[in-house]
This record gives C-alpha cells, sequence and structure tokens, in this order.
C-alpha cells in the first residue's frame, strides 16, 4: 500500500516538476501573461492539495475500528484507535497529515451543535477546537490520548434535545436514559488526527464514522464527508448478517457505485474446529451470497474478512493466519480501485488544463513569427527601391497604426459593458445573495415551527439557488459572446492570431447543488410527522446545507473572478505585441530611409529572430510534450502487477 501511494505521490510529483519548469521557462522568454500565470497557479495549488479519502461506515460493534488499525497502524506493534466490545468510535473521526501542524488530536466540543454553524465552518476557527498532543515516541501514551473520541458524558434531555440528539417522538429513546433521566452523549462533535503515517503522508484521509444514530443526526457525514469520499467501505459482521439497521444505512447514506465496497467482518466468529477448513468456507461463501443478494450487489463486491486475526497475523508476522483473515484480498482491491480511479480524474483534469496552456503560448510565439515574416517581406521588397518608395511603406505603415489605434477605441466601450455584465454577474451570485438568502430561510424556519413550514422554506431556498445560478450562467453567456465577436473583429481586422475565449460553465456547481439537494430530500422529503425534535433535526441538516452552499458559490465566485481576469488576458497580451510590432516597424524603415541603418544588417536581425523564435517554438513544444509524458506515465509496478 505504502509503495502504491508513493508512486502516485512520484507521478504527481513528475507533472509538478514538468510545469514548474514550463512555467520558469515561459516566464523567461517573456511568453506568459494573467490567463497563463493563473491556470499555471491553480494547477499547481490543486496538485499539492490532492488529497485520497477513504470512509469507514457501520453500525456500532462491526469491527470498523479494528480494520482501520487492521489495515493501517499493524506495523505499530498494537491498536493504535480503540477497539473493544460496544460502541468505541463515538465522534466522526478523520485521520489526515499536514506537516505545517505538530502531531496532535483536534476535538470540536459538543456543545457547537447549539450554534447555527457546520464542522466545516468550524476547520477555519483554531480557537474553537480542543488540541491534545501526540508522543510518537510512546505508543502506550498515544493510545491513551486516542481515547478521547470514544468519551461520553451524561446530560439532561432538554440539553440533548437542543444539540439534536434525543428525540421524544422516537419510541426507542426511553431504553437510552440512565437511572437519573440522563442521556449519554458524545464529549466530542468532531476530531481531527494529525498523524505522520507513511501513507497519510501521501495524502490519503482516513474517516471513521460512528454507527447509525451519529450518520443521521450529525449532518456532516450525509451531506459531505461520506458523499465526497473516493472509496467507502461498508462494514457489516458475518455473525449478525445484515441487519435493519445496516440496511438503513446502506440505502440512505451509501449505495452501489463506484468505490463503494462492503467487507463482511468477524468472519473468525464462524471458524469451527469441528468442521473442515472446506465447510468452514462453505459457510462463508453462503453468508457472503445471502449479503450480496440483501444489498443487490454481485457476491464478488462483498469482502469476508477477519479484522482482529488480520492485525494478530501482522503484529505476530504469521503468514498463514494473515492468509486465512482474507485482508489481503480487501487490500488490493481497495488500493487498485482506488488510486487509478483517483489517477484518471486528475490525469483528465490536468491534459484539459495543458490543451488550454499549450495553445495560448503557441498563440503568442506564433504572432511574433507571423510579426518577423511580415518586416522581413517589407524589408526585403525595399531591396532595390529607391526614398520614395520606402517614404510610401512609411505612410502605409503609419495609416495601419492610426486604424489599430481607432479599435482599441471600440474596445474601450467594450471594457465600459464588460465591466457592467461583471457587475450583474457578481448581483446574481455574489457572496452576499448567499448570506441574505440563508438569513432569509433562517427566519421562515423561526416564525413556522412546524415540520411543513420549515420544509417548505427549504424548497424555496433551493429554487432561489437554482434561479441564481442560471441568472449567472446567463451573464457569463452574454460576456463570452461579447469577448468572441471582439477577438473575431481583432483578428478578421488586424491578422491577431487569436483562439476565442475559453468558455466558462456553473454546470459543476448546479450539479453539486442537486447532489445536496438530493440528500436532503432522501433524508426528509417523503416525511409527514409535525414534531418538533424533526424540526430541530432539519434546522441542524440546513446549517450544513447552508455551510455546503457557501462553499459553492464561494468556489463558483472565485473560478468566475479568475475567468474574468483572464478572459482578455490573451487579446491584450497580442495587441500590447501587435503595437510594439507596428512601433518597431515603423522606426526600422525610418532608420533605413535616413540612411542611419543597413537594409542588409537589418534583414540580417530579423532572421536571426526569426530562428530564435523557431527554436522557442520548438522548446515550448517540448516542455509541454514532457508535461503531457508525465501526465500519462504509467505506475510500473501497478501495470506489471496487472
Amino acid at each position: 500500500m505504502v509503495r502504491d501511494f508513493e508512486q502516485y505521490s512520484a507521478w504527481r510529483q513528475g507533472v509538478v516538476t514538468a510545469l514548474k519548469n514550463y512555467q520558469s521557462w515561459v516566464a523567461e522568454a517573456s511568453l506568459t501573461d494573467a490567463a497563463t500565470d493563473q491556470r499555471i497557479v491553480r494547477t499547481l495549488a490543486r496538485l499539492a492539495d490532492d488529497k485520497l479519502s477513504v470512509a469507514f461506515v457501520a453500525e456500532f460493534s462491526r469491527g470498523k475500528s479494528e480494520l482501520i488499525n487492521a489495515i493501517f497502524f499493524a506495523d505499530y506493534g498494537q491498536r493504535i484507535l480503540p477497539s473493544a466490545a460496544g460502541r468505541t468510535t463515538m465522534c466522526p473521526t478523520e485521520l489526515m497529515y499536514d506537516p505545517s501542524m505538530a502531531p496532535s488530536i483536534r476535538l470540536l466540543p459538543i456543545e457547537t451543535r447549539a450554534d447555527h454553524l457546520s464542522t466545516s465552518d468550524y476547520r477555519d476557527q483554531p480557537a474553537a477546537w480542543t488540541v491534545l498532543p501526540l508522543n510518537l515516541d510512546a505508543a502506550d501514551e498515544m493510545h491513551e490520548v486516542f481515547k478521547q473520541v470514544s468519551m461520553t458524558r451524561h446530560v439532561p434531555v432538554e440539553e440533548a434535545k437542543r444539540y439534536g440528539l434525543y428525540d421524544e417522538d422516537d419510541p426507542d429513546m426511553p431504553v437510552t436514559l440512565d437511572d437519573q433521566g440522563m442521556v449519554e452523549i458524545s464529549l466530542w462533535r468532531h476530531a481531527l488526527i494529525n498523524f505522520p503515517h507513511p501513507l497519510l503522508k501521501q495524502g490519503l484521509v482516513i474517516l471513521d464514522t460512528p454507527g447509525l444514530n451519529a450518520i443521521g443526526t450529525e449532518p456532516e457525514l450525509t451531506l459531505n464527508l461520506i458523499p465526497n469520499a473516493h472509496a467507502v467501505l461498508f462494514i457489516l459482521a458475518a455473525d449478525t448478517g445484515v441487519t435493519k439497521s445496516d440496511i438503513e444505512v446502506w440505502r440512505n447514506h451509501i449505495g452501489a457505485g463506484a468505490g463503494r465496497l462492503v467487507v463482511l467482518n468477524k468472519i473468525d466468529s464462524m471458524w469451527d474446529e469441528l468442521r473442515s477448513e472446506a465447510e468452514v468456507n462453505v459457510e462463508i461463501e453462503r453468508q457472503q451470497a445471502n449479503v450480496a443478494h440483501v444489498l443487490a450487489l454481485e457476491p464478488r463486491q462483498v469482502f469476508p474478512v477477519s479484522a482482529q486475526k488480520a492485525l494478530v497475523a501482522k503484529i505476530t508476522q504469521d503468514r498463514a493466519l494473515l492468509e486465512r483473515s482474507r485482508l489481503q484480498t480487501l487490500e488490493s482491491a481497495l488500493f487498485n480501485e482506488l488510486i487509478p480511479a483517483k489517477k484518471e480524474i486528475v490525469r483528465k483534469q490536468l491534459s484539459e488544463e495543458l490543451q488550454a496552456l499549450s495553445a495560448a503560448q503557441l498563440g503568442l510565439v506564433n504572432a511574433r513569427v507571423r510579426g518577423i515574416v511580415e518586416q522581413l517581406h517589407e524589408l526585403k521588397s525595399l531591396r532595390g527601391k529607391n526614398q520614395s518608395v520606402i517614404a510610401h511603406m512609411m505612410r502605409r505603415i503609419d495609416v495601419e497604426k492610426k486604424e489599430f489605434d481607432a479599435s482599441l477605441f471600440k474596445l474601450q466601450a467594450t471594457r465600459a459593458v464588460f465591466t457592467r455584465l461583471s457587475t450583474e454577474l457578481y448581483t446574481s451570485m455574489g457572496m452576499d445573495i448567499v448570506r441574505d438568502d440563508i438569513d432569509q430561510v433562517r427566519e421562515e424556519m423561526q416564525r413556522s415551527r412546524f415540520f411543513t413550514g420549515v420544509r417548505e422554506a427549504v424548497r424555496n431556498y433551493f429554487e432561489r439557488i437554482r434561479a441564481n445560478l442560471d441568472a449567472a450562467e446567463s451573464k457569463t453567456v452574454e460576456i463570452a459572446e461579447m469577448m468572441g465577436v471582439m477577438y473575431r473583429r481583432f483578428s478578421n481586422e488586424h491578422g491577431l492570431t487569436l483562439a476565442l475565449p475559453m468558455p466558462f460553465s456553473l454546470e459543476r456547481y448546479r450539479e453539486e447543488i442537486v447532489a445536496i439537494e438530493a440528500i436532503y430530500y432522501k433524508q426528509f422529503g417523503t416525511a409527514t410527522l409535525l414534531t418538533t425534535s424533526r424540526v430541530v433535526l432539519m434546522e441542524k441538516f440546513f446549517d450544513t446545507i447552508a455551510s455546503r452552499v457557501r462553499g459553492c458559490f464561494k468556489s463558483a465566485n472565485n473560478d468566475a473572478e479568475a475567468w474574468l481576469k483572464v478572459i482578455m488576458a490573451p487579446l491584450e497580451a497580442q495587441i500590447r505585441q501587435h503595437k510594439d510590432q507596428l512601433k518597431h516597424r515603423l522606426a526600422s524603415i525610418q532608420r533605413i530611409h535616413d540612411a542611419t541603418d543597413s537594409l542588409e544588417q537589418k534583414i540580417d536581425a530579423f532572421e536571426s529572430s526569426q530562428q530564435e523564435l523557431d527554436a522557442q517554438k520548438a522548446r515550448l513544444n517540448e516542455l509541454a510534450g514532457n508535461i503531457s509524458i508525465a501526465i500519462n506515465a504509467e505506475f510500473v509496478a501497478l501495470d506489471a502487477a496487472a
């Protein structure tokens, strides 16, 4: 696993190196512009922040934490995550590595559930978290610190209801009260563990989730973390099979799809010394087929394992026990599917960026070559001509320059319209309208404490979001069409080599909103109970919905701002270049007219410049080719294994 991740990281680093070489060279060759700079910086930032997330989802007592220990932490010679009978993971826990921070556990207090903020909102508020350092040199001490994720406390029912953790209309809730009528709740809402594990260093993020109750009440899991995980392992127990609560988690929060694996854990409970190995295997296969049937899967999509025996086998280096645990089959399926799928997504994005990059730079080089060729043609045509012909050519270039300057006045008018349309774009999708929409929903929720009223407020909210995105999309189309006209005009009238402006679409953000809305309706769309507890739960979900929508619109605003900054950049770059060329052409002819420069010397100089530009073009293609080679490079070990 570490090797596979290292190969993925090496592939990614190879792309970064090739891209930085390209960036450095185009800057030295004065071939860069705002669009190029922005594209390269954003691409490098995405590569630097590239993560692969794996979520482990199960009801409690399915051996989920033990499975994480067996797959990722066996090298430490003991359990790192707490694992025991009953519920051990009480709050959602993310394991990752950030080299800018010391090894630690950051814990978000459960009391934050009373506020109108999601877990994501608190990530940018360091003061909200309790930080516990991890002593990497003391495994026992570190194990004790890790136990914090399972800490609980008892609170009155009213307090639990305020946090959305007690539903008085649930008939099963009263039996959870202790002798004093108190409710046991997690001490923490979320845990972030910064741990320098080799896989985490390579960009892996592990999400350890609590059981059904927490998944249903912590919207961050339902709306964000689980749907966005690159792989989800759904863990069942061989000794219980598929329970009603397991089916509920599968149908409501996971479902079949790419990167979804089902693990049938605790097969060691089926090992029996009174039966042969073949008989035990038949029984495991029968249970495997039954699970697959209930979840509407193929049996090969269900992986029987014994996480506990696998952990013991790895620690004691018992190869026979490890093979019997069947963990290696699951590990191979997970990483052979996860890494190539993630790589293909990144590769596609990079290929699109490279195509846009090389097209922009080649356009600039070709424009320079065209300018040199034109000037060479003019100069060579002056051989053997008298002063009057040269003077006529000077006047012609001067007229061309004045016509070009007149076109620039038209461009200024376009800029004014561009500014107005940009303002209208932000009126539809700016962060102010996002904030006002969220405030409006919260006011409507406060006025209507009934479930149907709250649900209607959220439904109207999604309709307004779609309308705002549609209005914003129409403005981007209008801007693109206007700039397209301007690009074509300068191409036709002045011979500039210009590709049409790069397109912009809000489709990915529209799809994200649709996904958020679908999860919301899956949770509340068919419910009809007019209960206070359901209203409180819906309000908690809306906090996370609002956070996701804010994040979605913030990204859309950033992309729109970047697009608006660069949509004129290629045109402006070639305008500057064309103006310089006209000025230089006029100056060259003037000097020849005044007999201060030799015509043949000037021709030699331009031919030399043409050779340099041809060399630049070749180098540009070579550097772009290097990026393409890096993007399309394969994992040698993975390919060999395949």
